[in-house]
Parts: structure tokens; C-alpha cells; sequence
């Protein structure tokens, strides 16, 4: 039996209260979508948080946790291939990203609903971080859309969103990528983590197949294709080549592979925000570790990979079993 799971059993038997749990989801871009499958095993081995924080794309798949519409979600972001998100992606060179964000959300509530953080049917909050001082800022009221879309403001990517203070907020994970502070602030007792951010450093210098076997290359081509015959799509790499001077395959493409020793616009935004996002969750974790810290192995997935989610799903299924020795103390008293 693990330290972890010592300590855990420790707490459960000395207390005869009602134990709160939190399942803390961090961030990760499109590695996001592991949590769902972190979720579903923990369902299976009879573990059901009742508290949810998440900070970037882990506060919208917490969201869909405590809205109930996980297993819509999941249905969704399972059929979503890369034309589908290239559709979703509403290009414009001002704001302070090339993406608005508008359309993405759009989708989500359609998924999960636009409810009020208070009427959830467990306790929710995520992490923005505000532009103008660098505070982490904790998100536990108001429009959970709204607070999902401050929470993933990657730089760069997306443009920052406004808060009803007129603050700007950015991505979560700048501060907070794997929020259990926030989750202790909550009053969880014990506390189940997910770092996504764990063999990411240089995987977006080397070549790799797609799942379904064909290279990055062929992707191109029939990307290519695609824009030429698919009017929205179209549109959108207009407004990428006059922005960027970049092509759209080598958008969609530069964050999957890279044969030349130089990298690409695309290669050094993704490959510095996963430093960045490795650093300091480390620093971050060291200080506030979590009971039980769940770890997919998803170095071999890149920023904007969202239609890679059912390999990332299964990952995250087989991350929470490779911790079933420590999960399973904590199932008996659920």
C-alpha cells in the first residue's frame, strides 16, 4: 500500500464526518479531453466527487461534470475531426488573439448548457488569471460559460475575455495549472489531482503517424483538399494568411510534426507554453500536493490536437487504473 493511500485511510477512520472530495482537473489544451476519461473510470470504481475545480480546458470538462452533460460532452467531443474544429476556430487579428472564441463556446453550450455556477449540481470553481497584476483569480459564481471562457484564454491563441469587474482575464494555467489549492480553499478533504502537463518538453520537434495510420503529410494534402472545395473553411485560411503569412495545414499541421530542424510560428508558441505550463506546475505541485495525483501520458498530443480525443480519453482511463491501488481504499467509503 502507497504513503498516499496510508494517509487517506489515516483521515477516513479518525473523522467521523461527511468527507468531502475534489476532483481537481488541470490544464493542458486538447490533452484536456483525458479527464473525461479520468472521470469515467473513477465512476466505475464508485468514486464521485463533490467538488470540481479545473483550470483552462479542465474547468470546461468540469463543467460538463457538474452540469451532468458529461456523457454528452464526451459524445461530442469524440465525433469532432479536424475540419470540424477548423469550423470552430473564428480567426480575427484583433483583440488580443487571433481567436475569439465566440463560435467554440457557442458549441460548448449546446453540449453542456450555460447555467449559473450557484445552480450546479455540485460545487464548481476555476482559475483566470488577470492580465493587468498577474493574480490568480477564482472563479466560484456568475455564468459558468462566461468562467470557462476566461479560464481558457491561452496567450496568444485566444483573445482575453472581460470579466463583469472589466478585468482582463487569461488562461488559468499561467498561474494555477493544477488548481488543489483552490480546491482545499473549498473545504475538500481529501483531494484527487490530474496533471496533463507531465513528458511535454521538445514533442513538437519530432514526426509522428496519426492514429489511423496515415502521416501528417497526407493529412496535408487532404486538408488541402478540403479547403479547396469547403467554403468556411476557406474563409478561414484567408484570414490565417493575411494575419500570419502561415497556410492553414501549416497551422493545423505545425503542432503534430516537424521534419526541418527549424521550427514553425505555431511550434515555438506551443513548445514555450508547455515549458512554461511544465515549470510551473512543478513548482506549484510541490507546495500543494494533491491525495492521489493522476498523471496521463500524453506528450505524443500537441496543443491543438482536440481531434485526438478518444486516444486522450483512453489515456485517461488507463492513467486513473494505473492508480487503482490508491483509489481503491478511497472507493470503500463512498
Amino acid at each position: 500500500m502507497s504513503t498516499v493511500s496510508i494517509d487517506i485511510l489515516v483521515i477516513l477512520h479518525t473523522h467521523k464526518k461527511k468527507f468531502s472530495v475534489a476532483l481537481v482537473l488541470g490544464s493542458g489544451a486538447a490533452r484536456g479531453w483525458a479527464h473525461i476519461g479520468v472521470v469515467a473510470e473513477l465512476t466505475k470504481m464508485g468514486i464521485r466527487p463533490n467538488i470540481v475545480v479545473g483550470s483552462s480546458v479542465g474547468s470546461i470538462v468540469a463543467g460538463a461534470y457538474a452540469s451532468g452533460n458529461l456523457d454528452r460532452f464526451e459524445e461530442w467531443v469524440a465525433g469532432l475531426g479536424r475540419v470540424d474544429i477548423i469550423r470552430l476556430l473564428d480567426a480575427r487579428m484583433t483583440g488580443g488573439g487571433f481567436l475569439q472564441g465566440k463560435n467554440l463556446m457557442k458549441a460548448i453550450s449546446k453540449q453542456i448548457g450555460n447555467p449559473e455556477i450557484e445552480n450546479l449540481n455540485i460545487p464548481f470553481a476555476c482559475v483566470a488569471t488577470e492580465l493587468g497584476s498577474g493574480r490568480e483569480v477564482w472563479l466560484r459564481e456568475g455564468n459558468l460559460l462566461d468562467a470557462c471562457r476566461a479560464s481558457i484564454a491561452l496567450p496568444g491563441i485566444f483573445a482575453p475575455s472581460r470579466s463583469s469587474e472589466n478585468r482582463l482575464l487569461v488562461d488559468g494555467g499561467l498561474v494555477n495549472p493544477v488548481p488543489v489549492s483552490l480546491a482545499r480553499a473549498m473545504g475538500a478533504d481529501i483531494v484527487i489531482a490530474v496533471n496533463l502537463n507531465s513528458e511535454l518538453i521538445g514533442r513538437h520537434f519530432f514526426v509522428h503517424n496519426n492514429e489511423d495510420g496515415t502521416s501528417d503529410e497526407e493529412s496535408e494534402r487532404q486538408l488541402a483538399a478540403i479547403e479547396e472545395n469547403d467554403s468556411t473553411v476557406a474563409r478561414w485560411a484567408v484570414r490565417m494568411k493575411a494575419g500570419f503569412g502561415v497556410r492553414l495545414d501549416s497551422y493545423i499541421s505545425s503542432l503534430r510534426k516537424k521534419e526541418s530542424p527549424d521550427p514553425g510560428l505555431f511550434d515555438v508558441i506551443a513548445g514555450s507554453l508547455d515549458i512554461m505550463q511544465d515549470r510551473i506546475t512543478r513548482s506549484r505541485m510541490a507546495g500543494e500536493p494533491p491525495d492521489v495525483l493522476i498523471t496521463p501520458r500524453l506528450g505524443h498530443i500537441g496543443l491543438m490536437d482536440f481531434d485526438l480525443a478518444s486516444e486522450s480519453i483512453r489515456e485517461g482511463r488507463a492513467a486513473t487504473l494505473r492508480k487503482t491501488a490508491e483509489l481503491e481504499h478511497l472507493a470503500e467509503f463512498f
